[in-house]
């Protein structure tokens, strides 16, 4: 099985959201599963000189964009036992950052049509092209529109489209119809390209590829719902029958307590002593109150609206009239940051916050902390919860997403579940359901049976890399 993993970024070369990590660690996983994987990226102008300087010229192709035939260079260089294509061009791609500028729809056009167009030069032939949210949205439709019989590369050549984010589609003018994609104007109105009287290149992903997936099964449920689909929904439901959820792993070599450098005690799921230095280095690190006997509950999040900060608001009085404490990291939205920030004033020793962003600290809070509070409006996937229970720390989660895939509640006695929930999108259920994890945190039998459940679970990208290999043979028949 041949796999070529297409995205718009991929750790280690280039990095700035979750498709990065994701694009980084499946095709490892894939890799151990059997399947020879590649992934192939624009050759930004930010990858560092380190890496850069490992990539070796393969080949100059030329991409046809429209009435241009647009250079693009080939590179390979290998990361982490995975082979990667860089495709250059400087005009395209020679710039700070990776996105949020106004010739997007040209730049990432031309990445989709020159992933195509090198499969022909390279020594390398997929079975499945992975594509990746809107930036690769256009690689299955131009390769029903232009490649799919040019020869016997392309013939049974299958797609797969991922959506981490239906939020961001690809949403542009429809001007660049003929100028930049090369379509017949009238393929506009009656094909693939046209919603909502613009181009939306995640439409024409979802729409021209064989298979879609997104990052969790319920967020694939969800987003045929109009409150979750951002207007796609329709489109959706039609096409579920090509429609399916797999839900994504952390890096559990990274995130080991085990040995994790981060931390200010290593500590084991048999060994949990090390979990009590970090709670108490990290009231200490805080300006909180070194107490064993309350519960430590952590917000490690951007401070939007979505994330369900807005219930937070309005218990947060109630929540800190219970004999807890509470500790947040994140920046944002600055409604939230006064907030938080007022909060740790009035409430010297009970409350901190850390209003920025910091890895470090990030880690020695899931493992410091007693529960993460996680009351998203809606979450795709969401790995702080994973991250959580690997660290010992229990997640308290809205039942949406990935959050209601990943946790189970806990009913004690004799439970398994990893954690505790609430399905309504109300603060005050999320109060009560607050209240309970307080209450157990009391019962230390119960409270490790938790514990002990969420650490044992396994979160590794070895799970979604056997589903997708499932797919990936169920569409090649190999």
């Amino acid at each position: 099985m041949n796999i070529l993993y297409a995205a718009a970024e991929a750790v280690p070369f280039a990095k700035s959201g979750g498709l990065g990590d994701v694009a980084g660690a499946l095709p490892i996983a894939l890799k151990n599963q059997g399947a020879d994987v590649r992934v192939v990226i624009p050759f930004y102008q930010d990858i560092s000189r380190t890496l850069k300087s490992q990539a070796v010229r393969l080949k100059e192709v030329w991409v046809p964009l429209s009435w241009r035939q647009q250079y693009c260079g080939v590179y390979q260089a290998e990361a982490n036992g995975i082979i990667y294509y860089l495709l250059d061009n400087k005009y395209y791609f020679g710039r700070k950052g990776y996105y949020g500028y106004g010739d997007d729809a040209e730049r990432f056009a031309f990445f989709s049509k020159a992933i195509l167009e090198m499969l022909q030069y390279i020594d390398f032939q997929p079975d499945v092209i992975n594509c990746n949210d809107w930036q690769t949205g256009l690689v299955p439709y131009f390769l029903n529109k232009f490649y799919r019989n040019i020869n016997d590369t392309y013939k049974n050549l299958q797609t797969v489209y991922t959506i981490h984010n239906i939020q961001y589609q690809g949403v542009f003018a429809p001007d660049i119809v003929e100028y930049v994609l090369g379509v017949e104007w009238s393929e506009y109105s009656n094909g693939y390209l046209q919603f909502d009287n613009c181009v939306n290149y995640m439409k024409a992903g979802i729409e021209a590829a064989n298979w879609v997936t997104t990052v969790s099964p319920t967020y694939a449920t969800e987003i045929q719902n109009p409150y979750y689909g951002h207007r796609l929904d329709h489109m959706l439901r039609m096409e579920k029958a090509k429609l399916s959820g797999i839900i994504n792993g952390i890096d559990i070599e990274k995130n080991n307590p085990a040995a994790d450098p981060a931390l200010f005690a290593p500590y084991n799921e048999d060994d949990l002593s090390g979990k009590a230095v970090n709670k108490k280095e990290l009231q200490e690190a805080l300006g909180l109150e070194q107490r064993e006997d309350v519960p430590l509950l952590v917000i490690v999040s951007r401070l939007a609206d979505h994330k369900g900060l807005d219930l937070v608001e309005a218990v947060l009085g109630d929540i800190l009239s219970d004999d807890v404490q509470l500790a947040v990291l994140g920046i944002g939205e600055k409604r939230y940051e006064d907030m938080f920030a007022n909060a740790a004033a009035a409430h010297p020793g009970k409350v901190a916050a850390k209003l920025l962003f910091d890895g470090q600290l990030a880690q020695q809070m899931y493992a410091g902390a007693d529960i993460l509070l996680m009351p998203s409006q809606s979450e795709p996937c969401g790995l702080a919860q994973m991250i959580a229970m690997r660290y010992g720390t229990v997640p308290l989660v809205r039942e949406t997403g990935g959050l209601k895939d990943t946790v189970k509640p806990y009913v004690a006695p004799d439970g398994d579940g990893t954690g505790f929930t609430f399905a309504n999108y109300n603060a005050h259920d999320m109060l009560h359901v607050i209240r309970q994890a307080e209450e157990l945190f009391k019962n230390k039998e119960e409270w490790s049976k938790v514990i002990a459940n969420g650490m044992a679970k396994d979160v590794s990208w070895n799970v979604p890399a056997k589903e997708y290999m499932k797919l990936y043979s169920l569409l090649t028949g190999k």
